[in-house]
């Protein structure tokens, strides 16, 4: 009797929800031992389930309105935004002047709703009258193009709609970031430290002054200003803009950024910089901080890492690179060693993928090699969302080391995209931006009415006057200069209004207005490059 009562017990065991090494172990070892066992691993499925264990109407949580609302924004996203984006028969910008703008577009918010049909207008309109900086044809800022696996991590990441600080709210992410941080200190050649994806590069030239400037007088944090030393910065005078504002943000004041002068190629003259420390410190003032730049935003210059290293090494000064639009060049084995030779022996840098590395708006990161500093310069230990008594490693806890607290997550689109290429498309990627700018190179070197601002440019800052045939062999005249200044800002005016192409132009010291056409899309074909000059010339010939 008792064989074929256990004989009964396994039968209705194997057709429960139990497995029979629960049965067995339930025979072997005791029904009331084995229960309290079993339902602590029951208790574990249940958890790694992907649906709760709260009993709910079965209701579609994404009504059906709502998801058609969805399926007809993806289809303006897809058609309007990505797929004429790119095409190079379309305008690069439908352009209008503000108040013309306005009446186009239905800008009034209302007191009553608007329908889903209203609403796939006014985004179908936000796209005719923006900017396509997707366009193949698109050179006006440091940054171009769209890669399809970057704009898909954007997708994702707005749908999930979390903020980078805790573990607890963005488990995913918060490793992410850690390895891809991991992976971009060992690209620049860091042993170790740390970093945060930040909302910017000018932000992360700012972490970069904070954090430097903490490290040297911490007690700062509490006590504030009041009895420090002047305390001075030193970058070049091709440098950022950035390093100036964040040092006026910071209270140490834009008269004391020291601006050290530059060759006629916009790198940093070394003994000068040497030369401006000495006199600080002659003058009673601390030196602390060197911003160096690779990849100056007009001329692309790559400042002397090496030579400045062994100064800031001698004189014990935090080395900060900018290599906010240069820093793409580290992934390309061919172009790195001639233009970032040194990089490695920096305190820290600013790297923003979403310009030469084409990983969408925005995406910058802030890389040190100093360990525990941007925790404690900048944490604030709040109790409702830094507990240090949670039930996991809150080491993953980042969000204290940043100024903010909400922080959107900038690394998922530059992962997947990673992902997408390995670091072989990366070198490839970089190798073709550098190509074609050399391409660029000797077609307006060859050209008549086009001649460069400098013959060979360090980045993909391919700089250069278009001379009209008006003014062509009157260089030694005395207003040729004046005249020359007023071609560019003409040529681009037309351009715009015409909308075939975008490409940006500026002085530079006692230059006159030139061009400045800067490419990070390795889409970019030569055609595209040949219609450039082209159209630059069909513009301006009659001038």
């Amino acid at each position: 009797m008792a064989d074929i009562a256990m004989s009964n017990i396994l039968t209705s065991l194997e057709d429960s929800s139990f497995s029979c090494s629960c049965a067995k172990e339930m025979i072997n070892g005791g029904i009331d031992g084995h229960l309290n066992d079993c339902s602590v691993r029951n208790l574990k499925s249940s958890l790694n389930d992907d649906t709760a264990n709260v009993k709910a109407p079965k209701k579609d949580p994404l009504p059906k309105d709502e998801e058609d609302f969805l399926k007809a924004v993806f289809q303006v996203i897809l058609e309007d935004g990505v797929r004429k984006g790119r095409d190079i028969t379309q305008k690069v910008v439908d352009f209008h002047q503000p108040d013309e703008l306005r009446t186009l577009l239905d800008l009034e918010i209302r007191d009553t709703p608007e329908d889903h049909q209203a609403l796939i207008k006014h985004m179908k309109d936000t796209v005719k009258y923006s900017v396509r900086t997707s366009h193949p044809r698109f050179f006006n800022q440091l940054f171009s193009g769209q890669n399809t696996y970057a704009l898909a991590g954007q997708w994702l990441t707005e749908t999930l709609n979390t903020s980078q600080y805790t573990f607890e709210v963005a488990p995913v992410f918060t490793i992410m970031e850690n390895v891809v941080l991991h992976k971009m200190r060992d690209i620049v050649g860091y042993s170790g430290g740390d970093g945060i994806f930040c909302p910017g590069g000018s932000i992360s030239n700012l972490y970069a002054l904070n954090v430097a400037r903490y490290r040297y007088m911490p007690d700062i944090k509490k006590t504030g200003l009041f009895g420090l030393p002047r305390l001075v910065v030193f970058t070049s005078k091709q440098s950022h803009y950035s390093i100036k504002k964040a040092a006026s943000v910071l209270g140490i004041g834009t008269n004391n950024v020291v601006l050290v002068d530059c060759d006629e190629r916009g790198k940093m003259i070394a003994s000068d910089l040497e030369a401006q420390i000495l006199r600080v410190k002659a003058e009673g003032a601390v030196p602390f901080f060197v911003n160096c730049t690779s990849g100056t935003t007009v001329l692309g210059a790559y400042d002397p890492l090496d030579e400045v290293a062994d100064i800031c090494e001698k004189h014990g000064l935090w080395m900060h690179v900018d290599a906010a639009w240069g820093g793409g060049v580290m992934m390309s084995p061919k172009y790195r060693a001639s233009r970032m030779r040194g990089v490695e022996r920096s305190d820290s840098i600013t790297w923003n993928p979403h310009k030469m590395m084409g990983a969408g708006q925005q995406c910058s990161a802030f890389l040190l090699k100093h360990e525990n500093l941007l925790q404690h310069c900048h944490e604030a230990k709040a109790k409702y969302l830094f507990q240090q008594d949670k039930f996991y490693d809150v080491s993953y806890d980042t969000g204290d080391k940043s100024i903010q607290c909400g922080r959107k997550v900038d690394v998922f689109k530059l992962w997947l995209m990673w992902k997408a290429k390995g670091n072989q498309g990366w070198h490839e990627d970089m190798d073709a931006v550098f190509d074609k700018t050399r391409y660029l190179v000797e077609k307006v070197k060859a050209r008549e009415g086009f001649k460069m601002v400098l013959d060979e440019p360090e980045c993909s800052n391919v700089c250069f006057w278009y001379i009209p045939p008006s003014l062509r062999g009157k260089e030694d005249e005395a207003d040729y200069k004046d005249k020359l200044h007023q071609v560019a800002p003409k040529i681009k005016e037309r351009m715009v209004l015409s909308g075939t192409m975008l490409v940006g132009y500026q002085p530079l010291g006692n230059k006159p207005n030139f061009f400045r056409q800067v490419f990070s899309s390795p889409s970019v074909t030569e055609e595209d490059l040949d219609f450039l000059l082209d159209e630059i010339e069909r513009l301006g010939e009659d001038l």
